[in-house]
């Protein structure tokens, strides 16, 4: 509608403005906040780190202060000794740390035995770990560690002295934990916070993460929305970032800047994850308000298109409404609709040239249905004329040789007509049936399926049609048999059968009308029954044989085109497939393949 289409212009020219401006100040502002987004991560994860350090710091200086403390000087001279007993320092790494405010404190003998510990003291007597690595961190900073606890395991920032006093160094291993506390300690921008994930087990858990935030209980809102970020820092061990969706509402959504922490050694090992929040709430509340002003101007640029719209085309559309108004009724039904002819401008022309149209396709109308009635009558006719053509000739020629017999001897003529008379009441038989069939207007009917065999088939229709192959006045057509003597019987209808092998016959026939040889050949082919059907005429181009079968396509000047087509649809009914191979002038053959179908015990003989 021209209406439509005025306001559809209008309505996009508005839109479109509106849908660039909304765009551009929505990148701006996106590429703005994410600038902004990384320098705050940035300095909060710079911020981190100098805080790492700083603690790390702490711990090695208390750990020495420890190790080079005349308490843990007396204990080293003692151990020292031959058969030193370690037990009078049983408790002594619990009071030490309690002094020092230490969250972990071990003492360890040179051979890796532990003195004491303050975090699980009755790991007493028992090995702490390699006495190299206790050596190597000995004089490094502070590392993280995973440390094992009596009924948990927590993570660390820790640092290992010696205390070298004799030939055998007692080794001080002390260090705080890295939990809520730690990471209160970090100054937090508005909208962002920082979370700690403790990496231990095979898969993500909610209570490895810890968050600082009073109200958080050692998780934060749906957590395992976190896992893919973890999984993510596990398998690449290096910085990551993800958006999280905590829930529907974008406003919820932050970006997590995932930090790896690794441990110590030649192997590094992921200890924990420091996750970064960064709330997208400021970016998605702006979003919105430039979506509410864009879709606010935007519905008043349409609504203004709307009424412009309406204006201009008010008095050009009203007629073209009605001229399409009784097109509709036309298309559903109505041949009797007319539009009313006002003035004699462009529009009254064409409602007067619609109201012509109209009557004539009344007329048209009533000419096409005459027309269809004598169509299918004729089509009717066709298919009955080439039905009753196949058993005609036979009955000719049987009659004219009842006639020749009948100048000779009475015993040549009596089994001449006995012969004679089994043919005929055979093909008048044939002609019953056919006449049944087309009184149901062409509907093929379906096999009634039975125990067969096809040589016994293809024997009957070649003792039909042998009079004709040699019928004088016409060049002689010799017929070859290559009939399986070992042929499986199918599951078919006989008279279906008979009638597509007949057609192939016929059609054969027609290809050599200066004479030749028609074989007709079965096999066994796997779970098959071949029939092939050759003749040695002019063959068939490329373009035919893709057409053979299509109902009505003849190449022949008498031709009707249906006999090939039914010769198919009685094979595809049984279940099989017909092909023809061709060439020019080596002739044709058809090849129809049977499968075997039911056993035969089982089928109605």
């Amino acid at each position: 509608m021209f209406r439509r289409k005025l306001l559809a212009m209008f309505a996009l020219t508005v839109f479109l403005s509106v849908v660039a401006v909304a765009l551009l100040v929505s990148e701006v502002t996106r590429r703005a906040f994410e600038r902004s987004e990384d320098e705050r991560t940035s300095a909060l994860v710079t911020q981190f780190r100098r805080e790492f350090n700083r603690q790390g710091e702490d711990v090695a200086r208390r750990v020495q202060a420890i190790a080079t403390s005349e308490e843990v000087s007396r204990m080293a001279v003692k151990l020292n000794r031959p058969q030193a007993d370690a037990g009078p320092y049983f408790e002594l790494a619990k009071t030490t740390a309690e002094n020092t405010r230490l969250d972990f404190l071990e003492f360890v003998e040179s051979d890796g035995i532990i003195i004491s510990s303050a975090q699980w003291p009755a790991k007493f007597g028992y090995p702490e770990g390699a006495v190299g690595s206790f050596a190597a961190a000995a004089d490094q900073s502070a590392f993280l560690k995973q440390e094992e606890l009596q009924d948990a395991t927590a993570l660390g920032l820790f640092a290992v002295r010696a205390a070298r006093v004799g030939e055998r160094p007692v080794y001080v291993i002390g260090g705080r934990r890295l939990d809520k506390s730690f990471l209160s300690g970090i100054d937090m921008p508005a909208g962002m916070r920082a979370l700690l994930y403790q990496n231990r087990g095979e898969r993500f858990a909610v209570e490895l993460l810890v968050d600082p935030s009073e109200n958080a209980g050692g998780s934060v809102r749906p957590a395992w929305a976190l896992e893919p970020l973890v999984d993510a820092v596990r398998q690449s061990k290096e910085e990551t970032s993800w958006l999280v969706h905590w829930s529907g509402d974008g406003a919820e959504d932050e970006v997590f800047h995932a930090i790896p922490l690794l441990g110590a050694g030649k192997e590094r090992p992921l200890l924990a994850i420091l996750l970064i929040g960064n709330s997208r709430r400021t970016y998605v509340e702006l979003m919105r308000k430039i979506r509410s002003a864009a879709l606010m101007v935007g519905g008043g640029g349409i609504l203004l298109a709307i009424l412009l719209s309406s204006w201009a085309a008010a008095r050009v559309t009203r007629p073209v409404e009605q001229l399409a108004h009784a097109a509709r009724e036309v298309a559903e039904g109505n041949w009797n609709a007319r539009v009313d002819v006002l003035g004699d401008d462009e529009l009254g022309q064409l409602a007067d040239s619609f109201n012509r149209m109209t009557t004539e396709l009344l007329g048209q109308k009533e000419r096409l249905m005459q027309a269809e009635r004598v169509a299918a009558w004729r089509e009717l006719a066709r298919r009955l004329a080439h039905e009753l053509k196949n058993p005609l000739f036979p009955l000719q020629l049987t009659v004219e040789n009842l006639v020749r017999a009948r100048q000779q001897t009475p015993e040549q003529f009596e089994e001449v007509f006995r012969e004679s008379s089994r043919t005929l009441l055979a093909e008048i038989a044939n002609l019953k049936g056919i006449v049944g069939r087309f009184s149901e207007f062409s509907k093929m009917p379906q096999p009634k399926l039975q125990r067969v065999q096809v040589n016994e088939v293809i024997r009957g229709v070649v003792q039909l049609f042998q009079a004709q192959l040699e019928a004088p006045g016409r060049a002689k057509i010799s017929c070859e048999l290559q009939l399986d003597p070992h042929l499986e019987t199918v599951a078919a209808d006989a008279e279906l059968l008979h009638r597509a092998v007949s057609n192939l016959v016929l059609n054969a026939m027609d290809a050599m009308p200066e004479g030749g040889t028609l074989s007709l050949r079965t096999r066994n082919e796997g779970s098959n029954v071949v029939i092939e059907a050759a003749d040695t005429g002019a063959g068939l181009t490329a373009e035919e044989c893709e057409r053979i079968f299509t109902p009505y396509y003849t190449s022949k000047a008498h031709g009707t085109g249906l006999g090939l087509a039914i010769v198919q649809s009685v094979v595809s009914d049984h279940g099989g497939r017909i092909r023809v191979q061709s060439a020019r002038g080596r002739g044709t053959t058809f090849v129809i393949e049977l499968g075997r179908g039911l056993d035969p015990e089982r089928v109605a003989g």
